[in-house]
């Protein structure tokens, strides 16, 4: 069923951008994972270029999963966009605290780090306890979570949706179960939630993209009743 305000633009928008967030997570993994091979020791932390190519990916990601969620805000029916909006919200937060952390990380972190000044690995790094660790957890394992348990209940069409919204679902349930590893100052049990954010949306995206490029014959260019 094709939702009355979902049009060509909506389509489009919303086929090209999964597609792209399948891309950039596929980009983050392997350079992830080249970063770890190139360490000679698991304590280590990931260093350039790998670091800085996964922090430029992250930037670029996240207004990327802006835009998803606002397509999905106007395929949603009317009795589902309570949850929609939900989402857009929640990730709209997401991305605003996660762009500022890498951002800063990338530009400033260094230089204040070779300035001598001792407080900088206490507020701009990934080493745990930190404030910019702090405010991604924020991001990715309670925001980001959210806006995937909140956008699930927009998909109760067919096979493809009903997978969508199960993926959707053990997606934020992952990303919150990260949480664990704050209480308990174990990083280690926090990847639990790097699965839930970076894994399953590997899944979750493409089948977006495939269910919107399905749509591509049957979709008006405008809303009905919208006169030229």
């Amino acid at each position: 069923m094709i939702h009355e305000d979902f049009t060509r633009y909506h389509q489009i928008v919303g086929t090209y951008t999964a597609f792209s967030i399948f891309c950039i997570l596929i980009a983050y993994a392997v350079t992830l994972l080249l970063g770890l091979l190139s360490l000679t020791s698991p304590a280590e932390p990931i260093g350039d270029p790998y670091f800085s190519l996964m922090e430029i990916l992250i930037i670029v990601l996240a207004p990327l999963l802006v835009i998803a969620m606002i397509v999905i805000h106007g395929y949603a029916a009317p009795r589902q966009r309570i949850f929609s909006l939900m989402a857009l919200g929640f990730m709209i937060i997401s991305a605003c605290i996660t762009s500022s952390v890498h951002f800063v990380i990338l530009t400033v972190s260094r230089l204040l780090a070779s300035s001598g000044f001792p407080w900088v690995t206490l507020f701009l790094s990934f080493e745990w306890p930190s404030v910019a660790y702090a405010l991604d957890i924020l991001a990715w394992d309670i925001f980001f979570a959210l806006a995937m348990l909140s956008a699930a209940p927009v998909f109760t069409g067919g096979r493809l949706e009903k997978v969508i919204r199960l993926l959707m679902i053990v997606s934020g349930l992952l990303s919150l179960a990260g949480l664990i590893g704050v209480p308990l100052a174990d990083m280690s049990l926090r990847n639990i939630g790097i699965i839930g954010y970076v894994g399953l949306p590997l899944i979750i995206f493409p089948l977006l993209g495939l269910l919107f490029w399905r749509m591509r014959d049957s979709v008006p260019d405008r809303p009905e009743g919208d006169g030229a």
